[in-house]
């Protein structure tokens, strides 16, 4: 059952999406390394997934499986699922990870940029989580939703992302109105625990750095550790977002 404090993660099956690399991958080894099995999902990083899975396994043979999928095509998050649920015949945690994030400055947003951003930030975390339900229900599970810091305080230039972040918070909170008592629903809403991968201005960076209460940026350890929380040693814990964010958010 996750969130017992009891036990360890050991038998418990988490899926990851966007696990194969970066902030999921290092959820992926975090909550592998304290007995879970893994499910790394991953769109293009094919590559990236082989090399997790086969550190995985061979830590603890048969504990990690890759699925490839593009959330953004309708079918995609049920499949998912239920390939996931296939693989290891149960699901105890899902954990919404796969994310896009790009500038949309006012004046320049297309009708691409927005379904992209808005599908994968907020649309296929809700329909993952539907189609999970009713098989997290049955182990007393838990959602997990990376949200951002940026969903509450948004970030100049990437209004349509910083709009699905906090749809993803809303969501949060509604599922877990909405499938309680079974089910937990949580978030975390990282700070700059890590760059994005797209040429991000210098002087932004520094600015954000310097908003926070640490004056320093974090890590995917971070975030990786508060999951691990989430899900082994906080069963009274719903409808809540952890900001893991060195302060910014204050």
């Amino acid at each position: 059952m996750a969130g017992n404090t009891e036990s360890s993660l050991d038998d418990q099956v988490i899926l990851i999406t966007g696990g194969a690399r970066r902030v999921g991958a290092e959820i992926a080894r975090t909550l592998h390394a304290a007995g879970a099995r893994i499910l790394v999902h991953y769109r293009s990083s094919a590559a990236a997934a082989k090399e997790l899975g086969e550190e995985l396994n061979a830590a603890r043979a048969g504990s990690a499986a890759l699925f490839a999928a593009d959330l953004q095509l309708d079918a995609a998050p049920e499949q998912l699922i239920a390939a996931a649920v296939g693989h290891f015949g149960r699901l105890d945690v899902l954990i919404n990870n796969a994310s896009t994030f790009y500038p949309t400055p006012v004046g320049k947003i297309t009708r691409t940029a927005w379904e992209d951003l808005v599908g994968s930030n907020l649309r296929a975390p809700l329909f993952l989580a539907q189609a999970a339900a009713l098989h997290l229900a049955r182990q007393r599970g838990l959602i997990i939703n990376v949200v951002d810091i940026h969903g509450l305080r948004p970030l100049k230039g990437y209004p349509v992302y910083s709009i699905a972040k906090a749809g993803l918070a809303m969501l949060t909170r509604s599922l877990a109105r909405e499938l309680g008592p079974a089910i937990r629903v949580n978030g975390i809403a990282p700070g700059p625990v890590l760059w994005a991968e797209h040429d991000m201005d210098e002087t932004l960076k520094r600015e954000i750095i310097a908003k926070t209460a640490l004056k320093r940026p974090g890590s995917p350890r971070d975030i990786a550790r508060t999951a691990l929380f989430l899900v082994r040693d906080a069963p009274y814990i719903t409808g809540q977002i952890i900001a893991v964010d060195g302060g910014r958010s204050i």
